[in-house]
């Protein structure tokens, strides 16, 4: 498919959107690019895959809907139709006013203390998806696939029908009259801020191969590099406190690769079967609460039903992660990477933030003392809920002063509903 990119790249950006980034220069007669608004300095091979996505929607190709889940997320391709990558709008987001499906929206209206998750900052699950990503890769963990926050248009989006009718006006004014469509800021539909992960192929949900490995076990050294790849997971989903992660938004590949090996018996042939296996922790817009969920429902950590919950943490694992969560300074390192993410948001509130990682420190200790202790995730999860806040007078609860910055409180409320 042919189409018009501008030197390579959506060219002609003149004006400047809120927060720094530049939008389109409607003098150049664009409608929407969101180029100058991607920027990705420090990460060439992402920046490219992003230029290819806006490249595809300058030829047509556009972002499509993905029917499953509660919310707008898009499978964003390349001008060849290729997928790239997921696209989750903030905007379209399970409470966002302009999710396209309505049913989140009716729970949040009609029964809010039964279906809305009260520990959670609402329209935020943009940040907790590039969130996850930065906690994993901090930790080494390899996990979740490369998400950063993105700015992208497309007529397959969802908007509303003012903002349609605007950018059919201003269009329209643009072909009749060019100098009055010249003191627009932006032609065409407004760019939307969203979450953008990459792609992975040649993986399956979760329950599908663990229903596989039950029936038919793997061999010795694929499982213990499954159970590495799931120590991980746990890690990751304990540390950002996931609540929403069942068997069907994490994913696995297990791979069989058959060698062919010829021996000197010119009447035997002999096959050696390589395998591998990796997991994909995607889905991770419903993290980083600002408390412990302590109302209707717990939303546990659905793996800890699973076999692969009852084995100790490996030796691996625990020198993969203890030297960096023992480290209090990486802590605040990470807090502070964090925070610099989360307050790109426009509805961004300090003291919520705060309480977030009041939380997610509370976690790493719990994950420490567990790593140290040789304890199993189910064990694990099993700990006392605790919140390591900044010390502060007037403070309530059981507190133990942890140092001269931080106290630990331990959270005893449980919600309505509680696995244990």
């Amino acid at each position: 498919m042919l189409c018009k990119v501008w030197g390579g790249r959506a060219a002609g950006y003149g004006k400047w959107w809120p927060g720094g980034k530049r939008v389109p220069d409607v003098e150049l007669g664009h409608t929407g690019h969101t180029a100058d608004m991607n920027i990705f300095l420090d990460d060439p091979e992402f920046a490219e895959i992003i230029l290819k996505t806006e490249q595809a929607i300058e030829c047509g190709v556009f972002p499509e809907r993905i029917s499953q889940g509660s919310s707008g997320s898009y499978f964003a391709k390349d001008p060849k139709g290729k997928i790239t990558g997921v696209f989750k709008p903030k905007s379209e987001e399970p409470y966002g006013h302009l999710n396209p499906k309505w049913t989140k929206y009716f729970h949040k209206v009609c029964c809010p203390c039964c279906f809305g998750r009260g520990c959670l900052v609402p329209n935020q699950g943009y940040l907790s998806e590039a969130g996850a990503y930065l906690v994993d890769e901090k930790l080494g963990l390899g996990v979740v696939p490369k998400t950063k926050v993105v700015w992208l248009v497309s007529e397959t989006f969802n908007y509303s029908a003012i903002d349609r009718a605007k950018s059919r006006g201003k269009k329209y004014a643009l072909e009749k009259v060019p100098k009055v469509a010249k003191k627009f800021n932006r032609i065409g539909l407004p760019p939307k801020v969203g979450s953008f992960q990459l792609f992975v192929e040649g993986y399956k949900e979760a329950d599908y191969w663990l229903r596989k490995f039950e029936a038919d076990p793997l061999p010795e050294n694929t499982r213990k590099e499954f159970q590495s790849q799931f120590e991980r997971l746990v890690i990751l989903d304990y540390v950002i406190r996931n609540t929403d992660r069942g068997n069907d938004n994490w994913l696995v590949r297990y791979e069989k690769q058959d060698d062919g090996l010829d021996l000197s018996d010119k009447d035997s042939q002999w096959t050696i079967t390589k395998e591998s296996i990796k997991i994909a922790a995607i889905d991770n817009g419903l993290a980083f609460p600002f408390k412990h969920p302590d109302e209707w429902r717990a939303y546990p950590f659905h793996w800890a039903w699973l076999p692969q919950a009852k084995v100790p943490f490996s030796q691996e694992t625990r020198d993969l992660v203890l030297p960096r969560l023992s480290d209090m300074n990486f802590v605040q390192d990470l807090c502070e990477d964090l925070y610099e993410l989360f307050k790109t948001d426009k509805g961004f509130d300090k003291a919520t933030f705060e309480n977030q990682m009041s939380v997610m420190r509370g976690q790493i200790l719990n994950l420490t003392q567990a790593l140290k202790d040789e304890k199993s995730p189910i064990q694990l999860v099993q700990m006392p809920r605790v919140i390591v806040e900044r010390s502060s007078t007037g403070s309530q609860g059981r507190i133990v002063h942890l140092s001269n910055a931080f106290t630990q409180t331990f959270h005893s409320r449980k919600p309505f509903f509680s696995s244990w």
